[in-house]
């Protein structure tokens, strides 16, 4: 972890939450109840722009994001936040190199004898976006190879483990799951990086890694290797790959699990797997930020934040992948919740902070990137509220720092006016299946994180549309959160 001060303070703003709390006259300092000033017909309005072809996906980088930035930054404009880089700049730009996937096309070759003896070949040709993806980060290539399974895809023998030992994979599709031995063992964890499982692969002269998945869904989070053409299949696809060994792909991986060592082989079909993909390494991505000042002059360069990714995954091979609940739902209503703000006159004694995030898909860049680069007025963030995945369902839970209890306080005296929130957790450490919370978490600031319950069907894919979002769940978890950072930005 990087220290720096802002690792630091948080931690006594923690306390001194903690103590207003608790300590003598808290309840007269409690914020009346406000008017209901979240409308959950604008929030889905809102979700719906942002799901729209308009923006082409909001890929990180690509012109489709920076018009829904540009877009977003407007609402602020017109709601009269304040620009958080100076005159009418609400965006805070960063590196985001990112791919554009043209065409992909992969076919199975499975051979065989004919009943005179010989020799034949099956082919079986897969649909995109169904059987197969590439992984977003691919480079350009077509390569007709055999196929290796290589269990997790991981190559720790420092840990006494190591899928490829004995395996050669030198011009050959690695098939692999995504995910680690053992869960529990947080040894394993680097290795489950989709970067670190990549270049191991690429390092030991294959061709691609190719994830099976229960379903394909688009996935940019990585860095473009060349000549390495990365891609994912579906377990029904995996099924006719293991058929040879009279084994599913879920026989397989739970075998991995129960035994917890190597059960890597060879296979006997061959694929035959082309791609034309455009990479731009001077992509350039966007946070969109607004705030409204505290009206306390002592405290309100200390502040509460409450973010979103803004980001999806593009536009690829013509399927257009819109994100309406990863993460429209998630922006719209942070959005919504600064338009609450505008609204009720309300002006905490503590300034409040609305950022939509670019890059998360990527790996939660533009959190990190505002985490370690916040606007030099803010001295100490007392609070961060994250939302992803919010428009589906109906109830929410919510994971939230153990310290300082005011926190999680805040959002349960909120939800007792409200009723959404089915749970909350204690969030203890972060891995690498993450959120935006976590960069502010691994500096010591207190985090909350919300989202609805699901299901959330079409998980990176064609179908997470405008059409499976709930306009009202969105706007509840906007009112819980609205009266609890109120209520923590007042202390």
């Amino acid at each position: 972890m990087k220290t720096t001060r802002a690792a630091f303070v948080p931690l006594l703003t923690a306390a001194c939450l903690l103590a207003a709390l608790a300590g003598p006259g808290s309840a007269q300092r409690q914020p009346r109840r406000a008017p209901d000033v979240v409308q959950s017909s604008e929030i889905y309005d809102t979700c719906k722009t942002l799901a729209s072809a308009e923006f082409a996906g909001r890929l990180t980088g690509h012109q489709g994001y920076a018009a829904a930035a540009q877009w977003a930054a407007g609402r602020f404009k017109a709601w009269k936040m304040k620009p958080a880089f100076g005159r009418d700049n609400y965006l805070q730009g960063f590196p985001a190199p990112y791919t554009l996937v043209d065409e992909a096309d992969m076919t199975l070759l499975f051979p065989g004898k004919a009943d005179d003896g010989a020799e034949t070949i099956e082919e079986v040709k897969l649909e995109a976006g169904r059987d197969f993806l590439p992984l977003l980060f691919t480079d350009s290539g077509r390569n007709e190879a055999e196929v290796v399974f290589a269990g997790w895809g991981i190559s720790a023998p420092e840990l006494g483990y190591d899928d490829y030992a004995g395996l050669e994979v030198k011009d050959r599709f690695v098939l692999c799951f995504r995910g680690t031995p053992d869960p529990a063992d947080l040894r394993f964890e680097d290795h489950d990086q989709h970067r670190v499982r990549m270049k191991t692969a690429r390092d030991k002269g294959a061709l691609g890694v190719v994830y099976i998945y229960p379903e394909v869904s688009a996935n940019p989070n990585g860095d473009r290797l060349p000549n390495f053409t990365p891609a994912e299949i579906s377990e029904k696809t995996a099924d006719l790959l293991f058929k040879e060994k009279d084994l599913t792909a879920d026989q397989v991986k739970k075998s991995l699990f129960a035994y917890k060592r190597p059960l890597s082989m060879t296979l006997s079909a061959r694929m035959r797997y082309g791609v034309v993909a455009r990479h731009f390494p001077a992509g350039v991505g966007y946070n969109v930020v607004g705030w409204i000042e505290g009206r306390d002059p002592s405290l309100r360069n200390e502040c509460v934040i409450f973010g979103a990714h803004l980001d999806h995954c593009g536009r690829h091979m013509g399927l257009l992948f819109p994100g309406a609940d990863d993460n429209a739902s998630g922006s719209a209503t942070v959005m919504e919740i600064a338009r609450a703000f505008a609204r009720s006159g309300r002006k905490p004694r503590r300034s409040v902070v609305f950022v939509l995030f670019g890059g998360e898909e990527m790996g939660l860049l533009g959190s990190k990137h505002f985490a370690d680069n916040l606007p030099s007025r803010f001295k100490t963030v007392a609070a961060m509220f994250n939302f992803d995945m919010t428009g589906a369902g109906d109830g929410a839970f919510c994971g939230v720092s153990a310290e300082p209890a005011a926190v999680k306080e805040a959002i349960e005296a909120a939800n007792r006016q409200v009723n959404i929130v089915r749970g909350v957790r204690i969030i203890r450490r972060v891995g690498v299946r993450s959120s935006d919370f976590a960069p502010f978490f691994l500096k010591g600031i207190p985090v909350a994180s919300f989202a609805s319950n699901g299901p959330h069907l079409a998980y990176h894919q064609p179908g997470d549309t405008i059409y499976r979002i709930n306009p009202d769940i969105m706007a509840d978890i906007a009112r819980v959160a609205f009266r609890a950072g109120l209520r923590l930005a007042d202390l």
